[in-house]
């Protein structure tokens, strides 16, 4: 099968997207698939999170030139909205009759469309609405996801596949890194520093919580200057000594961080899936986030604690998870791995692309005006 797919960026400072799309092209190509993988600022070509003899074919060049140098596809997959791509890629799919699925990876969830709301008002009875309703298929990831997408009553069918990770060799058995002692520990943040994550909120309960021996540590690069905003509330609530910041880091750097992190947070205010979520399992770290991330299976597997998306029910989860005894964070950190290797393995969920591909292929595309 031949797969053009199309993401937003395949930076790692990109976020989530860019780790799941890339993980997709190198799982499909694993599968036997031939993929032709695209981005319009070119990092498709220079982006680390792939490997060169992985049998992905990177492609450079406009939308259009990169689907000519590719060859006509069976299913062109595009990953994101309200970009100019994005429409370019729906013209050219109706242009040529080639079957369009569109991951719309949380850039219709309810917070996403009203930040920016005029622009994305304006963009949905422009384009954006008409390039929805001439795709073959939309894609969630989450089941929270999906449902948003059919409450738009669009009339497309809608697939929930989960994002996948690829465990690095040896890692299924992983265990965490304990402690030099019971007074240095570390709740890790990961992700890009922005208004949806919620780190005003953390802030504010870490302040009201200040768990004794902990220590929180923000990593992930800055976007729109949040970081400062950030840092002036650390130092409001006199912070410092126990909240610091790590940058950006690489995939190498991410993974010490995780060795060494007795808990992960993400005070998210929305989340279509989180692949921070299933990279933090998968390194058997438990996770405390919202309710807004659709990661049930934290209640219901043990491996982490769900809370409202405010102050007062986030500064209540820290107190529990910082008062769980090592040895229990660290069996809830193992059964969260377990289950990531159990339903999050991207070969199976490579082999629910390609059927999902196969449905699709012979449908076309919509020919909506």
């Amino acid at each position: 099968m031949k797969i053009f797919l199309a993401g937003p960026s395949a930076q790692p400072a990109y976020g989530g997207p860019a780790y799941s799309v890339t993980g997709l092209a190198a799982a499909l190509a694993a599968a036997g698939a031939d993929v032709g993988f695209w981005t319009p600022d070119g990092s498709a070509v220079t982006t680390p999170l792939l490997s060169g003899d992985g049998g992905v074919r990177r492609l450079i060049g406009s939308a259009s030139e990169a689907l000519d140098r590719f060859g006509r596809p069976d299913v062109l997959h595009d990953n994101g909205l309200w970009r100019r791509h994005n429409h370019q890629l729906a013209s050219l799919a109706a242009a040529r009759s080639l079957p369009r699925i569109v991951s719309t990876r949380g850039m219709l969830e309810p917070w996403a469309r009203g930040h920016k709301k005029v622009r994305k008002r304006v963009a949905w009875r422009a384009y954006q609405r008409r390039d929805l309703l001439r795709a073959a298929c939309h894609h969630a990831t989450s089941e929270q996801e999906a449902g948003h997408l059919q409450d738009l009553d669009l009339g497309v069918p809608v697939r929930m596949i989960p994002n996948g990770i690829t465990f690095p060799a040896g890692r299924q058995h992983i265990q965490p890194v304990a402690p030099a002692s019971s007074l240095d520990r570390t709740a890790l943040f990961l992700g890009r520093l922005y208004p949806v994550k919620g780190l005003p909120l953390l802030i504010e309960a870490w302040r009201r919580v200040q768990p004794v021996g902990w220590r929180l540590l923000i990593a992930g690069p800055d976007q729109a200057g949040h970081r400062a905003e950030i840092e002036h509330l650390i130092v409001a609530a006199r912070l410092t000594h126990v909240v610091s910041f790590a940058g950006p880091v690489d995939e190498h750097q991410k993974a010490r961080l995780f060795e060494r992190a007795s808990l992960m947070v993400l005070p998210t205010l929305s989340e279509s899936f989180g692949m921070v979520v299933l990279e933090a399992l998968a390194h058997a770290v438990p996770v405390l986030t919202t309710v807004r991330a659709p990661w049930p299976m934290l209640a219901t597997e043990r491996c982490g604690w769900l809370v409202e998306p405010t102050a007062d029910a986030i500064a209540d989860g820290l107190r529990q998870a910082t008062r769980t005894p090592l040895d229990d964070l660290q069996a809830m950190g193992v059964r969260g791995r377990d289950l990531v290797a159990t339903r999050f393995d991207w070969c199976r969920i490579a082999t629910e692309f390609l059927e999902l591909y196969d449905g699709v292929g012979g449908r076309g595309h919509r020919g909506i005006a």
